[in-house]
């Protein structure tokens, strides 16, 4: 079940501080002001999900302002992407300036100053999912923020759609379902800032790709070993740890962050899987060639937000 804030039970001089409490606690510490806070309202309905946490925003007339003394007081590391649905809205990051009409989405960085802009009533779907893993899918991220990706059509049409569809169906999902549709909404967000121009790289020859695709089927044939590494993908494949790394340099991981990634991805859909619930959380890690609880759960966290133990608590 979803989680709904509204000020509507709130008096009316108070609806702009309660407003602030509202959006801080459900994303990042923020300040916020209102040119007609006697009249203001406003409601956050927030599900959470896999490694991605989703909400509607729907509002009045407001600035919002991610400061430099909240950031250096906060220890949370986040990348939001404003997908607006109705109103229009303005986004200021990195000296860029995002303008969003209905359907169109864009992308900001908790750790670094922003700005939201709204002259008029708004609704907003946002998505909420950890710094690390998307640093770990894109290149460059800083180079994307504050930048429109138009809903009109490509992956930002898909986008609203598919969001629109899981928001409506999210309380039906089973948790490994939701943790996949988690992953086609990521998959979808990385398709959609690989349009924009800041994003283009030149592209890998066909032979690079096949290479780099042969890398690939080698990791996720072996990281379940504890003791496998670049130097065993190189024997396998014939290559040198020069070379691999050269493949790597347009993904957006080094190859031992792919391999990392790989086992965490693997682990995560284990904890979820009601056929190894008898099995330890150790023991899964242990299965997908991590030697270190203790590492393996700071390293989970990092990349999905929350701890195993967490992870696992959302099978019902």
């Amino acid at each position: 079940m979803g989680h709904v804030l509204t000020t509507e039970a709130v008096a009316p001089g108070q609806r702009l501080e309660y407003w602030i409490d509202m959006i801080c606690s459900t994303y990042v510490q923020l300040e916020c002001d209102a040119p007609a806070a006697a009249r203001f309202d406003g409601s956050i309905e927030s599900q959470t999900m896999p490694g991605l946490d989703l909400s509607v925003v729907a509002s009045g007339a407001q600035d919002v302002v991610r400061t430099p003394r909240q950031i250096a007081r906060a220890t949370d590391d986040y990348f939001l992407v404003s997908v607006q649905t109705q109103g229009r809205g303005r986004i200021t990051q990195d000296g860029r300036i995002a303008f969003l009409e209905p359907g169109d989405f864009a992308l900001y960085d908790s750790t670094r100053e922003y700005e939201l802009h709204f002259e008029q009533d708004f609704e907003q779907i946002v998505l909420k999912l950890p710094g690390e893993r998307l640093r770990n899918l894109v290149r460059d991220t800083d180079k994307l923020t504050a930048t429109a990706v138009s809903g009109k059509a490509g992956a930002g049409h898909l986008m609203i759609n598919m969001i629109n569809t899981l928001w409506q169906d999210i309380d039906t999902l089973k948790p490994a379902s939701a943790a996949a549709v988690a992953d086609g909404v990521m998959n979808i967000l990385m398709a959609g800032l690989q349009t924009l121009p800041a994003s283009n790289c030149p592209g890998l020859s066909s032979l690079a790709t096949y290479h780099l695709a042969r890398i690939k089927q080698v990791i996720d044939a072996r990281m379940a070993d504890p003791t496998f590494g670049i130097g065993d993908v190189a024997r396998e494949t014939g290559m040198s740890v020069a070379h691999i790394h050269r493949l790597f340099r347009n993904e957006a991981t080094t190859p031992a962050q792919y391999i990392w990634g790989r086992r965490l991805e693997a682990c995560s859909r284990d904890l979820l899987d009601p056929r190894r619930a008898h099995r330890s959380i150790s023991e899964i890690a242990y299965g997908w060639g991590f030697n270190d609880a203790a590492h393996f759960s700071r390293a989970f966290r990092e990349r999905f937000g929350v701890s195993p133990r967490g992870w696992r608590q959302q099978v019902p």
